[in-house]
């Protein structure tokens, strides 16, 4: 009696999201998008979140998430804190996720400058090979001329 084929379960949530995420290699366009998205959503459920972690200062969720821009931004004008330690958890989390989208962003940017400096200087090593060789081939040529006529 033949044995049933088992198929394998699917992994963990974070297993799989972690594979989705290595099938391409890492750019920094493709990090700046990453980082983007979780910066939204990490904003976007901490505003809706912190109205009922601390619904005193947090009245409603327009008012969450007026917060958690304010904080994921950095600016944090101060005119709405949470004072409960599931709420200050909440906003802790948001700030440390604003300062990370600010840094991939801002390496985001120099990792384009930077290529595009590299992308300049190879093309400019080419040319410059080039023109060397060219020299090199009208030198042979004058060498092979002069060893015609002065042996």
């Amino acid at each position: 009696m033949a044995t049933p084929r088992r198929t394998a379960a699917p992994g963990p949530r974070h297993v799989r999201a972690l594979s989705a995420l290595s099938r391409q290699p890492f750019s920094a366009a493709r990090a700046a998008r990453l980082i983007a998205t979780v910066t939204l959503a990490v904003t976007i459920v901490s505003g809706v979140v912190i109205h009922w972690a601390d619904k005193t200062n947090f009245p409603n969720v327009g008012r969450g998430l007026w917060w958690a821009v304010q904080t994921v931004t950095t600016v944090g004008y101060g005119d709405v804190v949470p004072t409960t330690t599931p709420g200050r958890l909440i906003a802790a989390l948001v700030m440390i996720v604003g300062i990370a989208f600010l840094a991939v962003t801002t390496a985001a940017i120099a990792s384009t400058f930077v290529e595009a400096a590299r992308r300049h200087e190879r093309d400019e090593g080419e040319l410059l090979a080039a023109k060397l060789d060219q020299i090199s081939a009208r030198l042979d040529a004058i060498e092979g001329r002069i060893s015609a006529i002065w042996p």
